[in-house]
């Protein structure tokens, strides 16, 4: 299954994906996802799953489990992700367990699901410094590794119109 995250506008993103036989998720803004709470409660209270349950967002670490591809869309903000595509990253922290492992010298989460995905990243945006370019593939890089994906790809575009040419 192929997994886009994207914060595009309705219109903007119309017709990029049209019939295709392969299993597809798009999540995207509808105004209605709450912010992470912090709580851990995805990790105690209801183990893999968000305890936000009104807002149709609390199922994207067991989505994560059945991915084989991961793109983000995002417009790109000081070199990091727009505020919603970062919300939904934090919302997805049910995707790893709250105990730790040393990788590398590195702490991170240990991970809840036997699977890896590969994720791709477009940010876009008008004139993205190359500082921001560098800020964003090291989060990248860094987000690859805590998600245990297989690997990752970070890409740049004036505008999204160019991004659909290449998903």
């Amino acid at each position: 299954m192929r997994m886009i995250i994207h914060d595009l506008q309705e219109q903007e993103f119309a017709g990029w994906v049209g019939d295709t036989q392969e299993e597809l998720t798009i999540i995207s803004d509808n105004g209605a996802i709450r912010s992470c709470l912090g709580c851990f409660g995805c990790w105690t209270r209801t183990p893999g799953v968000c305890v936000i349950k009104r807002d149709g967002y609390n199922n994207l670490g067991e989505l994560l489990s059945r991915s084989d591809e991961l793109i983000i869309i995002s417009k790109c903000m000081y070199g990091s992700y727009s505020p919603f595509v970062l919300n939904v990253l934090n919302r997805s922290i049910s995707y790893v367990l709250p105990y730790f492992v040393t990788r590398k010298g590195d702490t991170h989460h240990r991970n809840r699901y036997d699977h890896q995905f590969a994720l791709s990243v477009h940010f876009y945006g008008d004139d993205i410094t190359e500082a921001e370019q560098d800020t964003a593939r090291t989060l990248v890089a860094a987000n690859s590794i805590n998600f245990y994906s297989t690997g990752n790809n970070v890409y740049f575009h004036n505008s999204p119109r160019s991004i659909k040419e290449v998903i």
